[in-house]
């Protein structure tokens, strides 16, 4: 268990460090879905099980009294997978700019209430030494981080294991601000294991997914260059040797 006099200088830097870098990882990926219209490849659970995420996630970090950063965390990261959730349901889904953006803000008032009730009410126990809901609550934040994930990778199992709709610039930021993120809890005076878990799942699925496309690119490397030296859409290209 954390403890406010476990929090070290260096835990600040390295938690502030990952903080900033998921104040703006959704950022790429929200200007990339804006700028192409269309969020094929990215399923709708994801961004909300992410959303939902921050708040069993919010909650068990502020009760372990972790770093001022890593407790904001969470909160930045669900307002901007709730967002990317929206988009997903009017680019891909056909809800309304207005019906999207309604389900976006009542899903982000509805968590923020959520959070903030169970903070009061956790608390109490955990002021007096009963830890196990803190607990509870640290895991259902890690089985929902890592069930966004498990989407994609039905995604990369439809396409071959190709990577569609996810901004690369995205998907490194976020790999980097898990890794300091998992850095700033090392730093500190004790490691809290559940949170070190949580960031470890993010990093070692994001791996996957890497390592899903450097594959896809290898493996379909002639039609690539068939590709590029005919003019023809990979797709295109793809489908006719699919059909013969």
């Amino acid at each position: 268990m954390s403890t406010s006099n476990t929090v070290t200088l260096s835990s600040t830097v390295l938690g502030t460090i990952g903080t900033v870098f998921w104040c703006i990882q959704l950022i790429p990926q929200i200007w990339y879905n804006w700028r192409r219209k269309k969020t094929e490849g990215l399923p709708p659970a994801m961004g909300f099980l992410w959303a939902v995420c921050a708040v069993p996630m919010g909650v068990y970090l502020i009760l372990q009294k972790v770093n001022l950063p890593m407790q904001i965390q969470p909160q930045i990261f669900g307002t901007f997978s709730a967002i990317i959730w929206a988009q997903i349901l009017h680019y891909d889904h056909d809800y309304s700019t207005f019906k999207a953006t309604v389900a976006c803000m009542g899903l982000l008032a509805i968590m923020g209430g959520v959070e903030v009730l169970l903070v009061l009410t956790l608390r109490i126990p955990y002021n007096k030494g009963i830890t196990w809901p803190d607990i509870l609550v640290g895991a259902i934040a890690t089985v929902l981080l890592a069930g966004g994930m498990v989407p994609i990778y039905f995604e990369l199992w439809k396409r071959d294991g190709r990577v569609v709709g996810i901004n690369w610039i995205f998907l490194c930021i976020d790999t980097m601000g898990g890794l300091f993120s998992l850095f700033a809890l090392v730093a500190q005076g004790s490691f809290d294991i559940l949170g070190g878990v949580m960031y470890l799942v993010v990093v070692i699925l994001e791996m996957g997914i890497y390592t899903s496309h450097i594959i896809w690119r290898i493996r379909f490397r002639e039609a690539r260059q068939q590709a590029e030296l005919s003019g023809r859409s990979l797709e295109d290209v793809l489908e006719t040797s699919c059909v013969v």
